[in-house]
């Protein structure tokens, strides 16, 4: 039996905060001594850098056009609020 939408949604949004506490940590801990400038600068360049490789790299293989745009486009947004929601810690 497939699992229903509010179990989908679950699972989806439980992935998302995982991945983003993870990716928070290993960024705090990588950037963190340089700096608040330096680490906005490490933030901006690797949310340009991974847009730009999902915006150009990524080919999903028997999707139509649309549905490869799509998820391009919510690949790249997602991205972006993922690294713009992090915020240098002074701690």
């Amino acid at each position: 039996m497939a699992p229903n939408t509010n179990e989908l949604q679950a699972i989806s949004t439980a992935w998302q905060i995982a991945i983003q506490e993870i990716l928070r940590m290993v960024i705090r801990d990588m950037y963190h001594g340089a700096g608040e400038a330096a680490f906005s600068a490490h933030i901006k360049r690797i949310e340009e850098a991974a847009v730009d490789s999902i915006q150009t790299d990524l080919r999903l293989r028997a999707t139509s056009e649309w549905t490869e745009m799509l998820v391009k486009e919510r690949a790249s947004n997602f991205v972006t609020t993922l690294l713009t929601s992090f915020t240098y810690d002074r701690a």
